[in-house]
């Protein structure tokens, strides 16, 4: 079973006048081979360029260096990597945490934000709108009632790349050995409203182990080159997030493939 997210359009008002075109969100979500040929084949059919970071290797300190981009945590806090199954290269345990003084109940999540600070940033030198990465051991409990992944151009609207009821979902082949379905995906967010330097990742599975990383791609693709209008299948109305302060709403839409 092959679960895809992507080509999500986002209501807001003020990006559409600020694009100037057809303001869309597009994200993918499925297994690490799948992801990548879905990233690749989205930018691809922009007219864009995909760039690749596989993390052989990986320092360690309150921030490294990757060439094009550093990455910190939210928090402040100390990164070190390590391995994990399959994924690609090293990976960063971003374990989903609440902020320092929030506080919300298991089964409530009601803000994507409450989160944010044991996630990651990208910090690019050169502008960006489109990044995708490998998750590994996600989705494996605290579906309390969902365990959510969330992406973030700039400091704006989190855009919801994953969310999962069960661990079921977070199962997909292996990319060394498909006929054997493993707790590794690629997610990925695209947004062409605009160019932007940083990117931030996180979670809201709290108590599950999170890790990050393995191998990054990333692009610069033309604003308004997204196909505007995707054939897919609408969530249920509870995976619907509104944000405070957004001239719009944000409509998450998952398509599966057998």
């Amino acid at each position: 079973m092959k679960h895809t997210l992507k080509f999500t359009m986002v209501a807001a008002a003020t990006l559409m006048i600020a694009s100037g075109a057809g303001a869309t969100t597009t994200t993918v979500f499925d297994g690490i081979a799948d992801g990548r040929a879905d990233f690749d084949a989205t930018v691809v059919g922009t007219g864009g360029a995909v760039a690749v970071d596989t993390w052989t290797t990986f320092g360690s300190g309150a921030s490294v260096d990757r060439g094009d981009y550093t990455i910190t945590r939210n928090n402040g806090g100390s990164l070190s990597s390590t391995t994990y199954g399959t994924m690609s290269g090293r990976v960063v345990d971003i374990s989903p945490t609440l902020n320092s003084g929030a506080f919300e109940p298991a089964n409530a999540r009601a803000n994507p934000l409450d989160y944010f600070d044991s996630g990651v940033t990208l910090t690019f030198d050169s502008a960006v709108n489109s990044v995708g990465f490998e998750v590994g051991d996600w989705a494996t409990c605290c579906q309390e009632p969902t365990t959510d992944l969330f992406i973030s151009f700039d400091g704006g609207t989190p855009i919801e790349v994953a969310s999962a009821s069960s661990s079921v979902e977070g199962l997909f082949p292996s990319q060394t050995n498909p006929a054997s379905n493993v707790f590794e995906i690629f997610v990925a967010a695209f947004d062409d409203t605009g160019d932007f330097t940083s990117v931030s990742f996180w979670g809201n599975g709290l108590g599950e182990y999170l890790l990050f990383g393995g191998e990054v791609r990333y692009a610069l693709i033309d604003q308004g080159s997204l196909p505007p209008n995707m054939p897919s299948v609408p969530l249920p109305a509870a995976g619907f997030l509104l944000f405070g302060g957004l001239a719009g709403l944000a409509g998450l839409r998952r398509r599966r493939k057998s």
